[in-house]
């Protein structure tokens, strides 16, 4: 993996062979050198490690996720903010399974660096809810819920958001539910 400015170096040093290239009257030449910068230009705004971790995730094997994501050893150097985003997004991911502390600062640091899709803006928003939920931080999960439901403008997440809302109402009812046979033993206890 290269440097995200040593992928632009190669891109203009290759811009510049090819403009040589038209100069000596080497159309062809310099078309097809046109196209290979491209190819580090494309790479400089859509880290390869990150798109292969993607593919990864979307196959839901969150073991090889970590595995890519592991081989960006200073991500800071590597990556422009935006990548950085979904870089921290990613690791928020893997790590919801396991430690919700870590995921939830992972999650807000890629909302700080940026997310380029609003999609993905609403699902680290909606997972930074659940957190928040579990974490019995109502009023915080609420607000994230709302800013998660504005951002679906195509109803991707409308399934997950609604289970989220009915789960908040059913932790803020009364905490004890009793049923017929509920109460009777309810009351069994109390005559002891």
């Amino acid at each position: 993996m290269f440097n995200k400015n040593i992928k632009l170096i190669i891109a203009i040093a290759i811009i510049g062979y090819a403009i040589y290239q038209f100069i000596e009257g080497n159309i062809g030449n310099g078309i097809s050198l046109i196209l290979l910068s491209l190819i580090f230009i494309f790479l400089y705004f859509r880290n390869e490690i990150i798109l292969l971790a993607f593919l990864k995730m979307r196959k839901q094997d969150l073991e090889g996720t970590q595995n890519w994501l592991n081989k960006i050893k200073n991500p800071e150097a590597a990556l422009i903010k935006k990548q950085q985003g979904y870089y921290n997004y990613l690791h928020g991911i893997i790590l919801s399974q396991t430690n919700l502390t870590k995921a939830e600062k992972h999650f807000k640091k890629a909302l700080t660096l940026g997310l380029t899709m609003d999609y993905d803006v609403a699902m680290t928003k909606l997972s930074l809810a659940g957190i928040a939920m579990q974490k019995r931080r109502k009023r915080e999960a609420t607000i994230l819920l709302n800013e998660a439901t504005k951002l679906d403008k195509q109803g991707m997440l409308a399934d997950q958001i609604k289970m989220m809302k009915q789960n908040m109402k059913q932790a803020t009812g009364p905490n004890q539910h009793y049923g017929a046979g509920g109460s009777i033993r309810a009351q069994k206890r109390q005559s002891r």
